[in-house]
């Protein structure tokens, strides 16, 4: 994130970052964004990222990249939002996670409609295609009658 974060402002950007309280106070935080927003938690923390975003991209991360991710796919799913998801799967880093999601379907743990919220492609201008002519996917009940 510091690195997207620093090559934002060098070319004149705007980056606003929200990080909970508990990580601001051990100094975990990038102090030159341009806007900072404390928050009491790592749940309020992507809230407040999702309420101010447009579209979500992961780039290669770790478990918080994860996290987020899911989490965001969940809400969509559960049609909370619809904003485009799309995965920068650069060297094929999400190809696993891809197929995950895929397998996901076959074995009908997840509809094809769900998984039709994340979109991937491997280079930058590619996904931002892709994500320009996102449609929202319809947001039907994920619960079929008789598993309520």
């Amino acid at each position: 994130m510091g690195v997207v974060a620093d090559t934002v402002l060098e070319a004149g950007g705007h980056v606003t970052g929200v990080i909970p309280r508990f990580l601001a106070s051990r100094e975990i935080m990038h102090a030159a964004v341009t806007d900072l927003h404390l928050v009491d938690s790592m749940h309020a923390r992507k809230a407040l990222m999702a309420e101010f975003s447009d579209v979500f991209i992961a780039l290669p991360g770790g478990l918080g990249t994860y996290d987020e991710l899911c989490e965001i796919l969940t809400w969509a799913q559960l049609g909370l939002h619809s904003k485009p998801v799309g995965l920068l799967n650069t060297d094929g880093f999400f190809d696993g996670l891809v197929q995950q999601m895929d397998r996901a379907v076959q074995e009908g743990f997840c509809r094809p409609e769900h998984r039709r919220l994340l979109v991937d492609a491997s280079q930058p201008d590619e996904l931002f295609a892709v994500l320009a002519n996102y449609r929202p996917v319809g947001q039907s009940k994920w619960l079929s009658a008789g598993q309520e």
